[in-house]
């Protein structure tokens, strides 16, 4: 995470003028290049993770309730101490420690304990020399997690996560903090979880943020310092990545952190990216990788976010407050209080982008 710029603008270009050689170009010019970003208000937010002072809350995951809407949930990591669920009105429903897990996703309709359920998977980095998955079911009903286990994800420091529910297995890519990323093959099913690495692949400097479009079968990446890359999510695919756009200090400003997916319709929609690097956020379309668009959350009802880690995003009816899609984001500094997460409509964002809805 960034820390806050304290000196003007001004200020700090003229020490960049002082200092830089050419190949270094230092984050404050990269931010006084970037594309203007359009703003948005969040319509909610949920209640402070426990843990005060600190760089804390950090990524989401979102259950849809399709029978109820309004009764979806979501699951959010401090990364100090454990996993909370909320409710969409932002209050805390249930809290299960832990300990030091990063990210988090989920996906419903997975085999658990002998019958569908919805699986949630940490990247857990409580030993930073061996990644673990941990993972849990979230009961619908009660709001409830259930601790289910760990299964080894291999030698390094667990710090992204996303899922993909494949035809013939429900896989997780964990990013480790040197760019390393493994594609474990999960089985809850049993009493006991099972992890196997069928292949792994690699960026060069360290990464985070992720996700898979499982309509698409295609993961995409973010290197913090570097920009956004997808790879074939296929257990049998290739392994080499390609690049979709560069941390340039223009539509992306390092650091790029979290990752989300706009579903829409078979094949079609939009990943976002979290420019943390200047308090935006960043849409390019899935079809052909081109820029879409930037935007902020800025101060409304609900306060602004900033220095943005985690990102979630999932299109579809969340109930009166959120009828087309529900976009949450960490936020990095939340007033006085401890870190939390911002919730706003797909329709805001959509609509001060531009796209069709």
């Amino acid at each position: 995470m960034m820390k806050p710029l304290a000196l003007s603008l001004t200020s700090l270009l003229a020490l960049a003028a002082c200092t830089t050689t050419e190949t270094e170009v230092p984050v404050e010019v990269r931010i006084a290049n970037a594309t203007p970003a359009v703003t948005v208000t969040a319509r909610g937010e949920t209640m402070p993770v426990g843990t005060p002072n600190a760089d804390a809350a950090d990524d989401p995951a979102i259950w849809r309730n399709a029978a109820n809407p309004a009764a979806s949930l979501i699951v959010g990591t401090d990364k100090k101490a454990g996993l909370y669920v909320y409710g969409l009105d932002g209050k805390t429903r249930d809290f299960l420690d832990a300990g030091r897990v990063n990210n988090v996703d989920l996906r419903d309709g997975v085999a658990v304990n002998g019958q569908a359920g919805i699986l949630v998977v940490a990247s857990d980095r409580n030993d930073v020399a061996n990644a673990k998955l941990a993972l849990f079911h979230l009961d619908s009903v009660t709001a409830k997690l259930t601790a289910l286990g760990k299964v080894d994800a291999g030698k390094g420091e667990a710090y992204g996560i996303c899922l993909y529910k494949a035809p013939e297995a429900t896989y997780a890519f964990i990013v480790l903090k040197d760019g390393t990323i493994n594609q474990v093959a999960i089985d809850a099913s049993g009493a006991t979880p099972t992890g196997r690495i069928v292949r792994s692949m690699k960026l060069g400097t360290q990464s985070e943020g992720c996700a898979v479009d499982d309509r698409t079968g295609i993961l995409y990446v973010a290197e913090e310092d570097v920009g956004l890359w997808r790879f074939d999510a296929r257990a049998s695919g290739a392994t080499t990545p390609t690049k979709i756009a560069s941390a340039d200090g223009k539509h992306l400003v390092m650091d790029a952190e979290g990752v989300a997916i706009a579903a829409i319709g078979e094949k079609d929609g939009y990943v976002l990216v979290s420019s943390q690097g200047d308090n935006a956020y960043v849409a390019y379309r899935l079809s052909d990788d081109a820029y879409v668009g930037r935007f902020r959350i800025v101060d409304g009802a609900i306060g602004g976010s900033e220095e943005t880690d985690g990102i979630e995003l999932m299109l579809g009816d969340f109930g009166p407050a959120y009828p087309g899609g529900l976009f949450i984001a960490q936020d990095g500094h939340n007033a006085a209080a401890a870190q939390n997460f911002k919730l706003l409509a797909w329709d805001d964002i959509a609509r001060a982008l531009g796209l069709p809805n």
